[in-house]
C-alpha cells in the first residue's frame, strides 16, 4: 500500500463506486438510537447503494424489500422507525403499498402509536407526483438523488 494508507475501492451493484475511506457523516444525534428504516425498491442495485449510503450516515437499514408482499411482512416484523417506498415497484405501485401499510396498522402521516411514517422516493421530481402525494397517507417525498439521513430527518420533522 502506498504510504501505508489502506485504500479500498469497491463497486456496488456493478457500477456505483464507493470508497471505504469516505468520511462518515452522522445525521443522528449523539446519545440517541439510530433511526431504523425499511427500504423498498425493485432495483437490487439501488437497494445496495442506498443501504451503504444511509448506513454511513448513521441510519440503520433494518430491512429491504422489492415487492409489496415482502414489504408488508417486514414492516410487521421489523417495526421500523420510517419506511422508504419507491413510487414504481416494477408492476406494482408504491402509492398502493403506502395505503396498504396504513391499513395494516402503519400510520404513514405522523408516526403516532409507534407506527412508521412512509416517505415516497423516486428518480423523478416531487412535482411529478404532487397530487398523488397529497392524496396518500405518506409523510412526504424525496427524490433518490436527495436521499440522505439529513433529508429523511427534514421530512419527518415537517409540520403541516
Amino acid at each position: 500500500m502506498v504510504g501505508g494508507a489502506r485504500s479500498l475501492l469497491m463497486t456496488i451493484g456493478g457500477g456505483i463506486p464507493a470508497s471505504c475511506n469516505a468520511a462518515v457523516v452522522r445525521a443522528c444525534q449523539p446519545g440517541r438510537m439510530p433511526l431504523r428504516c425499511l427500504l423498498i425498491d425493485d432495483s437490487d442495485a439501488f437497494l445496495r447503494a442506498a443501504s451503504v449510503l444511509l448506513e454511513r450516515e448513521g441510519v440503520t437499514v433494518a430491512g429491504v424489500a422489492s415487492n409489496s408482499v415482502d414489504a408488508l411482512r417486514q414492516a410487521r416484523v421489523l417495526r421500523p422507525d420510517v419506511i422508504l417506498v419507491d413510487v414504481g415497484l416494477g408492476d406494482e405501485n408504491g402509492f398502493d403499498l403506502a395505503r396498504l401499510l396504513a391499513r395494516d396498522g402503519q400510520d404513514g402521516q405522523d408516526g403516532q402509536d409507534g407506527h412508521a411514517p412512509v416517505i415516497m422516493i423516486s428518480a423523478r421530481a416531487e412535482a411529478d407526483y404532487a397530487d398523488l402525494i397529497a392524496e396518500s397517507p405518506v409523510a412526504g417525498f424525496l427524490s433518490k438523488s436527495e436521499l440522505s439521513a439529513r433529508q429523511i430527518d427534514r421530512v419527518l420533522r415537517r409540520t403541516p
